[in-house]
C-alpha cells in the first residue's frame, strides 16, 4: 500500500462541481435572479432560448426540453413508436437509465455484446438479433465517445428502424466530424449536475431535426396536449425548469473549453500512465472524445481501486454490473453471449477527470497508478 507521509497527503475526490459553480457564480446568480423576476417559470423564454441554442449547438433543428435524461428516452421512445411488446437493441454495461427508459414503454431491450476497447455497442452482432418485433436501435454513447454509428444507421435503414441516441454522456462528441446528437432519428441527454454540461439538478433534452417527432415529443412533455385543455394523447408531465435552462444557457457558453480542457487531461493521463498492468482508454478514430469520464481497465480494479484511496485518490466504478443481472432487470436475459459485458465491468475503473483539476494532481494521480503492483 501506499505510505502517507505527514508532511504530503493529496485528497482528491472523484469530481469537485464546487468549484466550477464558485467560477461562474455571479453569472449564474444574475440569470437566477432575472429568471425569478420574470415570474414565469415553466416553458417560458428561458427554456425556449436554451431549446433553440442548445439544438443549434448538436447541429438539429429542434430541442425539446425536459424533466431527466432517462424521461428524454423514455419520450423519444414513444415518438419513435415504440410500444409494449417491441423490441429495443441497446446495451447492457451502461447505467441503467437506459434500459428503465425501454421498460417504461413496455417494450423489451434486447441487450448486444460490445466492443471491448471503446466500450460501446459491436455493431457486427446486431443485425443476427433482429427479429420482426425490433422496432428501434439505441446506441449508446459511452463515457464521452460516440458508438460506430455509420453501420447501426445502415442497419435502420435496411429495416425500417429507428436510431435513437443514448448521448447522456456525449455533450460535444463527435462521429467523423458529426456532434453527437445529430446522428439518429432523435437523441436524448441529460443534464445531471455531473455530466459534461450539468444542470444544478435534473434536467434532460431531446434533439432532432425531424420537426414531427419534436411535435410529438414536446405534446408528450406536457400531458399529450395540443394546446391549452386540448389532449389528443396520453402524456406524461417532464417539463425543463425555467431556472434550469437559465443556469444551463451560462454553462452551454463554457462547455467547447471545458470539453478542451477534458481532453488535456486525458492527454497527461495517456502520456504519463505507464503500467502494465493497466489498459488506458482507447479513443476510436473516428471520434473526438470529450472524456466525459476516463476509464481505465485492470484485472485488479478491486486492489488499484483500494491502492488509489490509500493515496487520497477518489476513484469510482461505471458500472460494476451489466444491466441484466441487477435483481430489478433480471427478466431481461440476454438472447446471446454477452460475454465482453460481464468481463470488462469487473475491469473498468474511472479516474478523477475534471476541468477544474489541477495539473499537479493529475499528474499525482498518473504516479500513483505506476506505482501499483498487485
Amino acid at each position: 500500500m501506499v505510505i502517507k507521509s505527514s508532511s504530503f497527503y493529496k485528497n482528491i475526490t472523484f469530481c469537485d462541481l464546487k468549484k466550477q459553480y464558485r467560477n461562474l457564480e455571479k453569472q449564474l446568480s444574475k440569470a437566477i435572479k432575472q429568471t425569478l423576476h420574470s415570474g414565469c417559470y415553466i416553458l417560458g423564454e428561458e427554456v425556449r432560448l436554451f431549446e433553440q441554442e442548445f439544438s443549434k449547438w448538436c447541429n438539429c433543428s429542434f430541442g425539446v426540453g425536459v424533466a431527466s435524461g432517462t424521461e428524454a428516452l423514455y419520450i423519444a421512445l414513444l415518438v419513435c413508436g415504440v410500444k409494449s411488446g417491441d423490441e429495443v437493441i441497446t446495451v447492457a454495461n451502461a447505467g441503467v437509465p437506459t434500459v428503465c427508459a425501454i421498460a417504461m414503454t413496455g417494450a423489451i431491450p434486447i441487450f448486444v455484446d460490445i466492443n471491448e476497447r471503446s466500450y460501446t455497442i459491436d455493431v457486427s452482432k446486431i443485425e443476427k438479433l433482429l427479429t420482426k418485433k425490433t422496432e428501434a436501435i439505441l446506441p449508446v454513447h459511452l463515457y464521452g465517445q460516440c458508438a460506430d454509428m455509420d453501420p447501426i444507421v445502415q442497419i435502420a435503414k435496411k429495416y425500417n428502424l429507428k436510431v435513437i441516441e443514448d448521448a447522456c454522456q456525449a455533450h460535444g462528441a463527435l462521429y467523423r466530424g458529426s456532434k453527437a446528437g445529430s446522428l439518429g432519428d432523435v437523441s436524448c441527454f441529460s443534464f445531471y449536475p455531473t455530466k459534461n454540461l450539468g444542470a444544478y439538478g435534473d434536467a434532460g433534452m431531446i434533439v432532432t431535426s425531424d420537426p414531427e417527432l419534436a411535435k410529438k415529443a414536446k405534446m408528450l412533455r406536457e400531458y399529450g396536449q395540443s394546446q391549452r385543455y386540448v389532449h389528443i394523447m396520453r402524456g406524461i408531465n417532464s417539463r425543463l425548469d425555467e431556472i434550469q435552462a437559465s443556469m444551463l444557457r451560462v454553462k452551454l457558453r463554457n462547455i467547447d473549453t471545458w470539453n478542451k480542457r477534458r481532453n488535456e487531461i486525458a492527454g497527461i493521463y495517456n502520456r504519463n500512465i505507464k503500467n502494465k498492468y493497466v489498459i488506458k482508454p482507447l479513443r476510436m478514430e473516428y471520434n473526438y472524445h470529450i472524456y466525459h469520464l476516463y476509464v481505465i481497465a485492470s484485472i485488479y480494479r478491486d486492489k488499484l481501486r483500494s491502492y488509489l484511496s490509500e493515496a487520497g485518490i477518489q476513484a469510482l466504478i461505471h458500472y460494476p454490473t451489466p444491466v441484466y443481472l441487477q435483481e430489478g432487470y433480471s427478466l431481461y436475459r440476454p438472447r446471446s453471449n454477452c460475454h465482453i459485458t460481464e468481463v470488462s465491468t469487473k475491469k473498468v475503473l474511472s479516474l478523477p477527470l475534471y476541468p477544474e483539476l489541477k495539473d499537479e494532481d493529475i499528474y499525482y494521480i498518473a504516479e500513483t497508478v505506476n506505482k501499483f503492483r498487485p
